[in-house]
Formats: C-alpha cells, sequence, structure tokens
C-alpha cells in the first residue's frame, strides 16, 4: 500500500465509517439528486430558524439523517429533512446523510406529515394540508394496516397486523386525532381550511381570522370568497365567528351576494367600539358625594338628557 501510515490510517479510517454508515442503512448522497416531496405542505423559508440550522451544521455537521426513498429513474425522494438539504444547499454542502427506506406512496406519505408533526411551530395552513394528505393516504390503503398501526415517527416498526375491516372517512380521523393529540372535530376543521382561497388561508396563518369564522367562509364558493377578502382589506377588520355564521346560513339561502357580505363587514363589532375615559377626580366634582359606583352610569345618562333637552330648547329660542 503506497502513502504514509496516517494517510493509510486516514483511509481506513473512512473506509470504517463507510462501511458503518452502510449498515445502518445510512448514506452519503448527492443533494442535486434529491427531488422534493409533491406537494409537500410544510414551507421551507430562509428565516431566523433556518440561520440557526445552518450555523449548527457548519459546527456540527447534519446530525440526525435525513429519510429518502428511492425512485424509479434513480433519482430519490425527500421523506424528511427539507430544511436540512436547503440549509446544506445555502452552505454549499454537495451531499447530505440519509436513511433510504422503501416505502410506497401512501407510506411514504404517511412518514413525512409524522416526521414533521414534531416541529415546535406549525402554521395552520400546514397543518390543514398535512392532515388532509394523511387522511387520503389511510383511505387508500384499505384493509392494509401496516404502518398504521405504527407508532408515529417509528417507521422500523411496520408490522403487518391481521385486522380486516377497510378505512372508512371517519375511522381515519380518529386515527389521526389519536395520533396528534387534537380531537377529530378539530382534525376536521383543519382539513376544511384547505378549501380557502390563498389569500384567507394567509389571514388564518398570520391570527387574523380565527378557526371558527374560517372554517364557516370554507363552506363560500371561490368568489364569493374573494368578495369577502376584499371587504375585509376594504373595512380593515376581520369577521367574527356570528358573522360568518349568518352568511352561511344566507347562502344556503341563496341571498349572500357582494353587498350583503359588504353591509355585513361594515356592522359595529363589540371589540371596536370606542369607549371614553374620563378622569375619576374630575368626575366627582359632579357626582353627589354619596352616589354608588353602581348608579353613576345611570347619573351621567341622565344629565347628559336634561343637557340635551336644554340645548334644544334654546336653540329653539334663537
Amino acid at each position: 500500500m503506497t502513502g504514509s501510515k496516517k494517510e493509510r490510517n486516514v483511509i481506513n479510517g473512512l473506509d470504517d465509517s463507510i462501511s458503518e454508515m452502510t449498515k445502518m442503512g445510512l448514506h452519503e448522497i448527492s443533494i442535486k439528486g434529491i427531488d422534493p416531496f409533491p406537494k409537500h405542505p410544510y414551507k421551507v423559508i430562509d428565516d431566523g430558524e433556518m440561520f440557526n440550522l445552518m450555523e449548527s451544521i457548519k459546527e456540527y455537521g447534519v446530525i440526525t439523517p435525513a429519510i429518502v426513498r428511492p425512485k424509479e429513474n434513480g433519482r430519490y425522494e425527500m421523506i424528511s429533512g427539507h430544511r436540512r438539504l436547503r440549509a446544506c444547499s445555502l452552505l454549499g454542502i454537495q451531499t447530505i446523510k440519509c436513511e433510504v427506506k422503501e416505502l410506497d406512496r401512501n407510506e411514504a406519505i404517511i412518514a413525512m406529515v409524522d416526521s414533521n408533526l414534531q416541529r415546535e411551530t406549525i402554521l395552520p395552513s400546514e397543518k390543514a394540508f398535512a392532515y388532509k394528505m394523511r387522511l387520503e393516504a389511510l383511505k387508500r390503503q384499505g384493509k392494509r394496516t401496516d404502518i398504521v398501526v405504527a407508532p408515529m415517527l417509528n417507521i422500523d416498526e411496520i408490522t403487518c397486523a391481521p385486522v380486516g375491516h377497510k378505512f372508512t372517512g371517519a375511522k381515519a380521523r380518529d386515527i389521526i386525532a389519536k395520533q396528534v393529540g387534537e380531537s377529530k372535530s378539530q382534525i376536521q376543521r383543519y382539513i376544511r381550511l384547505t378549501h380557502l382561497i390563498p389569500k384567507l388561508l394567509r389571514l388564518v396563518d398570520e391570527g387574523k381570522i380565527a378557526m371558527r369564522p374560517a372554517v364557516e367562509i370554507s363552506y363560500l364558493p371561490k368568489q364569493l370568497q374573494e368578495e369577502l377578502q376584499d371587504a375585509i382589506e376594504q373595512e380593515a377588520c376581520s369577521p367574527t365567528h356570528s358573522q360568518t355564521i349568518r352568511m352561511r346560513k344566507m347562502l344556503n339561502e341563496n341571498l349572500l351576494n357582494k353587498e350583503a357580505i359588504i353591509a355585513i363587514m361594515r356592522e359595529e363589532k363589540p371589540n371596536q367600539r370606542e369607549k371614553i375615559a374620563i378622569d375619576d377626580i374630575k368626575l366627582k366634582r359632579y357626582l353627589p358625594r354619596n352616589l354608588p359606583i353602581s348608579k353613576r352610569e345611570e347619573y351621567i345618562i341622565r344629565a347628559l338628557k336634561y343637557y340635551r333637552k336644554h340645548i334644544d330648547n334654546s336653540e329653539e329660542n334663537i
């Protein structure tokens, strides 16, 4: 063998490392040979979290391997690790450590969704499309129960259980609810968000439209959703739950149109009413000393009515 003893030790060490990775099912794969997951519901954004991930990779490398599955054309499809791959790309790193899994389409969808649900921050829109994809994958599996009965995030424990019933939509929602720790009703609400136009869904992500009103809006046709979006911008306010319930009721009665939406959005909302604050010290100068606090509002209203009547009489005498 040529080369110095030090060089031979380095080469042997690399060979041992590669051999150990292969035994574990890990491979260094070119990032150019990995395709993103189709309709990946989780956003990959170059934000502060991405910067922190890049700093971590620069210092320690990719600690948690990405998970990919082989494609028929010799390329790979990313299951878990879209953000890690993006960080490596931004850093100019050519390869990423991956675990290669032989998964069919439905298994891949379920694994992809589950691997991302452990993130600290997940937007409502991300949950909406992720739950929808998982629900559809479970229903397509039919009588198959491999991966469905396995714990989340543990792909190695996939087993074929002899359960002979076909998953209905309700059954699949039960499974998702149990595994993600949300109620079946909440799962349904999230999935309804996928029927919102992008601009309204963005308002939900930004916290400008609450979940319940958003669900009611999701039943409106796209054109009326666009009219509502215009009204929200025009009036600079968001619809309440009760307002969206009325919109949906009017839709069912064929009464909802652009004018009706604008009229509803122009209604004064309790949280938008102006409150008048009066200095307590100044107020006490004009109130009876023994007047209870509970009677102050009534006293002030009566005084204002008397004063308004006095003004009106004065104007009539001019």
